[in-house]
């Protein structure tokens, strides 16, 4: 019941819903239309990320570094650049629902700064989900939709991972180093045996994701090694977010079938810069996610959408799940004005999004 209320409760599954339901009056979907090897890699990806969390691998990395931090830059930097590691591994998602409240608490308990901080863990967690293929949901359709290459992909993400580190650095120079006292380590164990086991078949997710064995084979094997461990670990799983993905490729099925949409789509989609700004401009308003599954049904310039759809989950606060993941984390835990804290956040992010805009448009110019 409690996960039955969760999938109700979401609102971009709710709006996705909706909008489904209208397209259904224009025309019906097709099965060849649905991508379910993207289905079956999130659903993997998933299974496999809830089976990390409950095993608190995460958690004991955040305080095995943090018991090192001398000052609140360095601590700020820590948990920051944990972020960008974690977003590659563990999506950005679940590092910004693990790390904010993580950082909050120790925060609180040592009178901390707390805007900047969530702001730059809220950030790198979207660097670093933008470099790997799994980091983001719409990495995988992209990946699959195109074809791509694991050397193809790591050469796009590759400039926006080094300029992405250079503004997270640039920020974190605001953060007055002011000492703290020591962070007393936790005592929270994880179980090495299913640790390794996880590891392992997150390792062979990734032949699911670059079409080395069925996609399903990954998340079956997700599924079933997560009810071994604990059977309660599938009702953590996002459910929601995977019923999103099916409504939009039903609600992008129907779409493309009404002549007066696909003209108006098709024209927006000229060219690389046009298919770049498009994806920016579109994720600033619907989320990066959506985007880049509408675009990527009237493009053939991948590297455009990729760079456009992950440059977009900056700037606005809908850019991004993550984003309104972690406005909604420091509204929970946080202690001080939240409408402070969403101002700066959103200037912030849309520095960011202004500097990495610059960055793309130069590679579609003198790269591709």
């Amino acid at each position: 019941m409690t996960v039955f209320k969760h999938i109700i409760k979401d609102r971009i599954l709710q709006i996705t819903v909706i909008i489904t339901i209208i397209s259904l009056f224009f025309a019906r979907p097709r099965i060849a239309d649905i991508n379910f090897h993207t289905l079956f890699s999130v659903l993997a990806m998933l299974t496999i990320i809830q089976i990390f969390a409950y095993l608190h691998v995460l958690d004991v990395i955040a305080y095995k570094l943090t018991t090192h931090a001398k000052n609140t830059r360095r601590l700020a930097a820590t948990f920051t650049f944990l972020s960008v590691i974690a977003g590659m591994f563990l999506t950005n998602d679940i590092t910004v629902l693990t790390l904010i409240p993580l950082y909050l608490t120790i925060a609180k308990k040592h009178k901390l700064p707390e805007i900047l901080p969530v702001t730059l863990i809220g950030m790198g967690a979207n660097v670093g989900a933008a470099f790997t293929p799994w980091g983001n949901p719409h990495n995988i359709f992209v990946v699959n939709q195109y074809n791509v290459s694991p050397l193809k992909f790591f050469s796009w993400s590759l400039p926006l991972l080094v300029v992405s580190i250079f503004i997270l650095l640039l920020f974190l120079a605001f953060v007055k180093p002011v000492d703290i006292p020591s962070v007393p380590q936790q005592d929270i164990r994880i179980s090495m045996r299913p640790t390794i086991l996880t590891a392992a078949v997150f390792f062979f997710f990734f032949f699911g994701v670059f079409n080395v064995v069925p996609a399903y084979v990954p998340a079956i094997v997700a599924v079933i090694l997560a009810l071994i461990i604990n059977p309660s670990i599938m009702l953590h799983v996002d459910y929601a977010l995977l019923l999103t993905f099916t409504c939009f490729f039903i609600f992008i099925s129907d779409i493309q079938q009404i002549p007066l949409i696909v003209g108006l789509i098709s024209k927006a989609m000229f060219s690389e810069h046009s298919v770049f700004l498009t994806s920016i401009i579109s994720s600033q308003f619907i989320s990066n996610v959506p985007s880049t599954i509408l675009i990527g049904r009237f493009t053939k310039y991948a590297e455009a959408l990729f760079l456009g759809s992950n440059i977009g989950g900056f700037g606005s606060i809908v850019g991004s799940m993550a984003n309104m993941l972690v406005f909604k984390s420091f509204v929970e835990h946080g202690s001080v004005s939240k409408s402070r804290f969403f101002w700066v956040f959103t200037v912030l992010e849309y520095i960011g999004l202004i500097i990495l805009m610059g960055l793309g448009w130069l590679v579609l110019d003198f790269v591709l």
